[in-house]
């Protein structure tokens, strides 16, 4: 099976050709301000080395920051109405409250409170107001909304308000994108919430997207299907993305993550990440990333879903290095390194600068970094050291030795030894990880819920099944389901023998 793996990063667009588990070739394009050019650009250029071959591809994986850039910067989100379903509780904290407010005026277009929902022990908590969901499915359509986010209490341990609230709001006008919230986040409300209202509002520009990637692929010459890579490291089919952007927020880090257990055949490691502005740094758990228990913050907003635990440090090759007074970043030339770095007759000293000085790296021209102060070179290589090494430390998971691995374009900036590290490898491709991560991933589903009244193997098999429904609509051959994990947690606060199960099934890509 032949496969293109591509990344977007902020930097650089990465593109390689794998195909029998060999990476047969590789291109790397500076990411331009239209991201589809780049695009275009990276599969260009992997023509170019790999010839004719790669236009007979199996698939097409891509992993894109687009999304995760929409909500930072405030742009291409839609007005969003948010519905929630849990009167005569859950008044105080309305929908938005925890939001920052440049964003929230983007997004909010409306609240809509009704009663329902249901108690911690999945009893109904007041009978679904149906007449109040139909005045509000008129004032939603009357208002001209076309994206919608409902919310219900507790709705991970039943659905029924939401999914009648749904099908209530589309028999009246059947054109409105509809997020539901236990599709997407976990039992707390406000996170859970947050999720489903981010996801509405990306939904158009999902679409939009997904569309230029489709014609990008296109001109370029591929005719082969689609996939989107999400946060765990795994894909969707383009169709499933479009209905839930908000899985490919960190598919960049976790691609490489992806890539890095993929060149090195470790499964248990921690991996850093280091592109042209950030590092990112996270650890292996048997091959895929280890997931976040906490809740994430995404452009300020924050939410409690499945995203990976990573910490993100303001270092990468472009990095502007500042003297007297000394200072490192957080400034990046980013994508602008060959006309700005002094390595390159531009003004602007990066870390890139520093590493030919010290001779970690060949690139350039050597002489226009050799009038760089041995003092402003030795405080950097400092400065480095000491952020990583307090980030490893943090992201260790035991006080044990374990190997890390350094991928990504400015893998020469990773010390050679570090505290608690037993080995630092590089391996072949470092560089273009994040797209061997995007080429090789598995199509997932998972399952996060509480069941009551059930035996434990009962449970646990009820879930798998659900997480199995999940990755074909995602675009899994059936065949080739794995389990991969099964997390279970007696809920003693709750009645009924409430059990938390967690399922988590790969599987490959359905041809």
């Amino acid at each position: 099976m032949n496969v293109v793996g591509i990344d977007v990063g902020g930097t650089n667009t990465d593109a390689v050709l794998m195909g029998n588990g060999r990476v047969l070739a590789t291109f790397k394009n500076p990411t331009t301000p239209d991201v589809t050019a780049g695009i275009v650009g990276a599969v260009g250029g992997l023509i170019r080395s790999a010839g004719e071959a790669v236009r007979d591809v199996d698939a097409v994986m891509v992993g894109t920051t687009h999304f995760t850039n929409a909500v930072v910067q405030g742009f291409g989100l839609e007005p969003v109405g948010a519905v929630r379903i849990g009167l005569p509780a859950t008044a105080f904290l309305k929908p938005f409250v925890d939001w920052p407010d440049r964003l929230a005026a983007k997004v909010r277009a409306g609240i809509f409170m009704l009663e329902g929902g249901h108690e911690y022990d999945g009893r109904p908590l007041v009978p679904f107001d149906l007449d109040g969901m139909k005045a509000v499915a008129g004032q939603i359509v009357e208002a001209g909304l076309r994206s919608v986010a409902i919310t219900s209490v507790f709705s991970p341990l039943s659905a029924e308000c939401e999914e009648l609230a749904e099908e209530i709001l589309l028999g009246v006008c059947a054109e409105i994108d509809v997020t539901l919230s236990h599709r997407l986040g976990r039992i707390g409300l406000l996170p859970r919430e947050n999720v489903a209202l981010l996801n509405a509002s990306l939904r158009p520009l999902a679409r939009m997207t997904v569309d230029a990637y489709v014609r990008a692929f296109s001109d370029s010459g591929l005719r082969a299907p689609l996939f989107i890579t999400q946060n765990d490291g795994t894909v969707m089919t383009a169709e499933f993305a479009e209905r839930y952007p908000v899985y490919c927020f960190a598919s960049g880090p976790t691609n490489s993550m992806r890539g890095a257990a993929f060149l090195s055949g470790l499964q248990d490691a921690i991996v850093i990440d280091v592109g042209g502005t950030t590092t990112d740094i996270g650890f292996l758990r048997r091959g895929f990333p280890r997931e976040a228990n906490s809740a994430v913050e995404i452009g300020g907003v924050r939410s409690l879903f499945r995203m990976p635990d990573l910490i993100s440090l303001p270092l990468g090759g472009g990095t502007i290095v500042h003297g007297n007074p000394f200072r490192l970043g957080p400034g990046s030339v980013g994508y602008e390194l060959s006309t700005r770095a002094v390595l390159f007759g531009g003004a602007d000293t990066t870390c890139t600068d520093i590493a030919v000085a010290e001779g970690l790296l060949r690139l350039g021209d050597p002489v226009n970094v050799a009038r760089l102060e041995a003092s402003l070179r030795a405080d950097t290589l400092i400065a480095i050291r000491t952020m990583v090494e307090q980030a490893v430390d943090r992201m260790k998971p035991d006080a044990g030795d374990v190997p890390l691995v350094a991928v990504g374009g400015g893998a020469f900036l990773v010390p050679d030894d570090l505290p608690g590290i037993s080995e630092v490898l590089t391996v072949d491709h470092h560089d273009v990880a994040n797209a061997v991560g995007a080429a090789i991933a598995q199509v997932s589903g998972e399952v996060d819920r509480v069941f009551q009244d059930l035996d434990r193997e009962v449970a646990i098999a009820r879930a798998t099944s659900m997480a199995e429904e999940r990755a074909l609509e995602a675009g899994a051959r059936a065949s080739s389901l794995e389990t991969v994990e099964v997390e279970d947690l007696p809920m003693a606060y709750l009645p009924g023998n409430s059990l938390r199960v967690r399922a988590k099934v790969v599987g490959d890509i359905a041809p």
